[in-house]
Parts: C-alpha cells; sequence; structure tokens
C-alpha cells in the first residue's frame, strides 16, 4: 500500500475495535481528517496497539496524529500489565505540601513515564497535563487536578510537561480557562463558572506559565463563564482570540474539547459546532465516538487549514527516543516505577 502525500485537516475521529476496518481506512483518508483518538477499546495488548498505530501512521504523509486520554488515576485508557497504571495527580499535590522538591522531581519522572510508553507504540501526544485548579467543587476533575493553589499547580504542572518534552511528547494543557469551579459535568450538561474575571484570572495562572515553557497545546473548556462570554470557551473569540492568543500571546495549537459532548450540543448540529469552534479560533476538532456524525462533518466541512494551523498541528508529531523492547531495561524507567510505587 502506497503513502498518500496529503495535508493534515482540522478534525480527529475515532475508531470501533482493535484493528483498522476498510471503512475506517476510507475515512482516514479524506482530507478534512487530522488523526485518531484511541479509547481503552482501541487496546487489546502492548504489541496490537503497536500494529495498529503503525497502520495508521502509514497511510499519509506527513502521519496522521494518534491522541489518548492517558492523564494517570481515573482517566489513563491502557492499563496493566502492558502500561504503568499511573497516580492521580493530587498525589503529586498531597506530596508537594510535604516536601515540594520529591514533588518536583515524581512529576517530571510521571511525565516522562507516561510520554515515553505511549511513544514507544506509537502514539503521538496524549491530552495532558490537566492544569484545572482544584477548588472542591468539581466531581469531573476532582483529584485530577494537581492541587487547589493555582501557583502550586503550575509548578508541578511545569515539571510535568518538562518529563513529557524529555521523553519527546508535546503537551495539551487543559481546560483553558479552567473547569475546576464549575460544578456539571460537560460531557453530560452545560456547565457554568458565573465568577467574575478577576475570580478567573487565578485559575488562567498555570496555563500563563505552560506558555512561558512552550506548551505545544491548549484544550479549551466546554464551560460558560458569563462575565466574559455568552458562548462555552471554546466556541468563544473572546477566550480564544482576545484572551488566549491576544492577551497570553499563546502561539500553540488550539483542540477543541469533543464536538459531541452534552454541553456543545446546544449550539447546533455537529456541522455547525464545528464552524463556530473554527470561526472562534481553534486549530483542531474533535468529533468522537458518533461515526455516523463525523462522516456527515468531514462531507460538509469546506475549510481550508491555514499554513499557520497546519505548522501548528505538526509539533504535536511524537518523536519517540526508544524502543518498546528497551523501555523497561532504561534506569529512567525504573526510576519512574519506584515513585509510582512511592505514590501509590
Amino acid at each position: 500500500m502506497s503513502v498518500r502525500a496529503m495535508p493534515l485537516g482540522q478534525v480527529m475521529v475515532d475508531l470501533a475495535g482493535t484493528a483498522l476496518t476498510p471503512e475506517e481506512r476510507e475515512r482516514l483518508l479524506h482530507p478534512q481528517v487530522a488523526g485518531v483518538v484511541l479509547f481503552s477499546r482501541n487496546f487489546e495488548s502492548r504489541e496490537q496497539l503497536a500494529s495498529l498505530c503503525r497502520q495508521i501512521h502509514a497511510l499519509r504523509e506527513p502521519r496522521l496524529l494518534i491522541a489518548v486520554d492517558h492523564e494517570g488515576g481515573r482517566v489513563q485508557r491502557f492499563r496493566q500489565p502492558d502500561f504503568v497504571h499511573l497516580p492521580p495527580m493530587a498525589r503529586l499535590g498531597a506530596l508537594h505540601a510535604l516536601n515540594p522538591m520529591q514533588a518536583d522531581e515524581a512529576a517530571r519522572r510521571l511525565g516522562w513515564l507516561m510520554a515515553a510508553e505511549l511513544l514507544a507504540v506509537g502514539v503521538d501526544f496524549s491530552f495532558a497535563p490537566v492544569v484545572d485548579v482544584d477548588h472542591g467543587r468539581s466531581e469531573v476533575i476532582g483529584d485530577r487536578s494537581f492541587h487547589g493553589d493555582p501557583n502550586t499547580v503550575a509548578r508541578l504542572a511545569e515539571n510535568f510537561l518538562a518529563g513529557m518534552h524529555a521523553a519527546g511528547m508535546a503537551g495539551v494543557a487543559k481546560h483553558f480557562p479552567g473547569h475546576g469551579w464549575a460544578r456539571a459535568d460537560t460531557h453530560l450538561a452545560v456547565a457554568e463558572d458565573p465568577r467574575p474575571p478577576a475570580a478567573l484570572e487565578a485559575d488562567m495562572v498555570p496555563f500563563e506559565a505552560l506558555i512561558r515553557h512552550h506548551v505545544e497545546g491548549i484544550m479549551p473548556a466546554h464551560v460558560v463563564y458569563p462575565k466574559v462570554d455568552r458562548l462555552p470557551a471554546g466556541f468563544s473569540r473572546v477566550w480564544l482570540q482576545e484572551i488566549l492568543r491576544g492577551r497570553l500571546g499563546y502561539e500553540g495549537v488550539i483542540i477543541s474539547d469533543d464536538l459531541n459532548m452534552a454541553a456543545a450540543a446546544a449550539l447546533g448540529d455537529l456541522h455547525r459546532r464545528a464552524e463556530l469552534a473554527l470561526e472562534a479560533g481553534c486549530d483542531l476538532l474533535l468529533a468522537l465516538n458518533d461515526p455516523e456524525g463525523a462522516a456527515r462533518l468531514l462531507q460538509r466541512l469546506d475549510r481550508p487549514v491555514s499554513p499557520v494551523s497546519h505548522a501548528r498541528m505538526i509539533a504535536l508529531h511524537g518523536h519517540p527516543r526508544f524502543r518498546t523492547d528497551r523501555l523497561h531495561r532504561l534506569p529512567e524507567w525504573r526510576q519512574a516505577c519506584d515513585w509510582v510505587e512511592k505514590l501509590a
């Protein structure tokens, strides 16, 4: 099978199972497709996952992006025995209260471990780190957050990102400008954060810190901040253009959260949501868990990808430093696993 030369599109889709079907292979060759988001249903073993990633990457040049939610704790798609089960990031915050320097080292080690294991099988990036501040209100965030203090979140996230970068993986900080106050789960309902802009500033501290450390991706929240804009952040030019790009000077890729989540559904059909997100400033769209809807979106979406957006997306490609068969022999892997055991 020859590799097809074509630029990346703007939409990331998903797959039904552990191997590509002929229909999925054809869909991934659509010019509007940028890549694939993997889920637990796509994972059977390390060898199977590596084979699937090779097949996806072999379809096009530049190769399609492959991503996964692999934060640790409750949100980790690939599990033992083939992948180390990472602790929730709140464990790092608890360690920081006892020994900040140890917490810094543990964060770097865990960021490296997460990235190295994924890169070794061909996954380009994870949607991590979560830099939402834990206000003790949001169950969907909860222990996915590093801490309740914005500066502590920033410090630990900087170290986690440094570990990812050392392994060869781009980072994606989420959920801008912060999901920690809104109670509702945006997968299931519309969420609002009614605080005034001054209160929202503190939640943006970790994002500002990671922008200074050259984070490659940021995912906005499907949360409405009515004191700033009536639209959810991921569909808001105020949040994405005026604040994120303008005031904070962010130059990396903006990745929408899944357009099929309930918090986005009120904005219209999937095509309308996609157009709103692109108009607001998103470079890359997630259209997941609705293959028929994704197929219709690909047929209707007719926007060229700008050279700037394309360059931002290319920066998300992984650069693996170690093969899977060598990874477990490395002292870095053993040291990272020691921290996993300490934090368990």
